[in-house]
């Protein structure tokens, strides 16, 4: 298991364990399944119910270092994509 860590620039960094033969799309959704974003509070209070989380979708998520946009399809093996190593994380 190696644990990668992505900075989506926005004040938020994601720590997720994958294995190195998981595909990108993988990770991405482990990513979309931990970055989730609350919806902002009703104006006047209708009910005492929590404000329900809302997920991101994986196929709106893209994984870079510097200028390379990695791929779905191929392994963080193949990229060569380590325990610790950091990645950019955009929103589409």
């Amino acid at each position: 298991m190696i644990e990668v860590i992505c900075n989506d620039r926005l004040g938020k960094k994601i720590r997720v364990k994958c294995n190195p033969d998981d595909t990108v799309g993988d990770l991405k959704k482990l990513l979309a399944a931990q970055a989730t974003r609350r919806r902002p509070p009703p104006t006047r209070p209708a009910r005492a119910t929590p404000a329900p989380q809302t997920g991101t979708r994986p196929e709106k998520l893209r994984i870079q270092k510097w200028y390379t946009v990695y791929k779905d399809h191929i392994s963080l093996d193949d990229y060569e994509i380590h325990d610790g190593m950091g990645l950019e994380l955009y929103y589409n």
